[in-house]
């Protein structure tokens, strides 16, 4: 598809009794990404997110992540950085 679905949040969340709206860390790595979407409605306290190998061009909505402090975005297509606030380590 390109994006993230709530389903895919929820399988990676099986550690958590497929609760996803108090995951703090998520591996949604190789999974042919493309856009960064719908997090914060679904992981409010999403601390580590790993998005690595994936097909995402542009860096966005990750200011909405309020508590993120790590983000991996290596081997992705990127070309356009947006909003990035706080502090996040790429």
């Amino acid at each position: 598809e390109g994006w993230f679905t709530e389903d895919l949040i929820r399988r990676r969340a099986e550690h958590n009794n497929c609760e996803i709206f108090s995951l703090e860390e998520v591996s949604l790595h190789q999974q042919d990404i493309e856009r960064i979407e719908h997090l914060d409605k679904w992981c409010r306290d999403l601390k580590i997110l790993y998005l690595q190998n994936n097909l995402i061009p542009k860096i966005e909505n990750v200011g909405r992540l309020k508590k993120l402090e790590y983000l991996n975005l290596a081997l992705n297509n990127i070309e356009v950085i947006e909003k990035l606030e706080g502090k996040v380590i790429l």
